[in-house]
């Protein structure tokens, strides 16, 4: 028992910090939906609830941009699950490393998966068999994004008009994107996923519902996988 407490401990600390680099990114853009809610017909109270149910930047971004333009309620609901259907592909890349731990971990954890949470993850699990340490680490990295995400979210109601535009915040929300892509373009696949999918994503940019965004990411994936095909030929 004292030997699965040290390991959870451990797991839970390495989590922390290695998502904590990426919090230069994400801070400021929990920072902008934050004003961006508040200055908007949502108001700061539904733009801070939004981070704690939704919990998914750009799919938050999107509602609250949906429903200030009136939308309706369907296409509110809709796009941000297009917008995260990645998710899917996440959850599957997941799956095979949580096998072994408690069901009620493989109902919970799901809510904590990021787009950061899952890159640091799947890093570390290259090195690593333990599934304890894996379940803790996840656990660690998902808990540091979701904190300081709701304090984020927060200080950018209140600060609000506060900040001023000459700050320039909107470089966070693609700089949280581009820090993910480090350790990804170290490989061929990496690299034609991350070229094509950026270059698709951009061309696509005025898609409806932003759409652009996913359409991009499905043919980086497409790109990745027939250049590792064939690579292995």
């Amino acid at each position: 028992m004292a030997e699965q407490e040290t390991i959870r401990a451990e797991a839970l600390r390495d989590g922390g910090r290695a998502l904590a680099p990426l919090l230069l990114a994400v801070v400021p853009f929990g920072l902008v939906l934050g004003v961006t809610a508040a200055s908007t017909a949502v108001g700061g109270a539904l733009g801070i609830a939004t981070s704690p149910i939704i919990f998914a930047g750009a799919a938050q971004l999107v509602t609250v941009q949906l429903f200030d333009a009136g939308t309706s309620t369907v296409v509110v609901i809709i796009t941000p699950l297009v917008v995260n259907v990645r998710h899917l592909m996440y959850s599957a890349a997941m799956a095979p490393h949580f096998r072994d731990v408690p069901r009620r971990s493989r109902w919970v954890l799901p809510y904590l998966l990021t787009d950061q949470a899952f890159a640091v993850s799947t890093l570390r699990y290259d090195t690593v068999d333990d599934p304890t340490y894996k379940r803790w680490y996840f656990t660690g990295a998902g808990l540091t994004l979701w904190a300081s995400w709701q304090i984020a979210t927060i200080a950018g109601v209140v600060l609000g008009a506060q900040i001023p535009e000459s700050l320039g915040l909107g470089f966070a929300i693609p700089l949280v994107f581009l820090v993910l892509l480090i350790p990804v373009v170290q490989t061929r696949p990496g690299m034609a996923a991350a070229v094509i999918g950026g270059l698709v994503a951009v061309a696509a940019s005025d898609a409806p519902y932003g759409l652009g965004l996913v359409i991009g990411a499905l043919a980086g994936i497409v790109a990745g996988v027939t250049v590792e095909q064939v690579g292995r030929r």
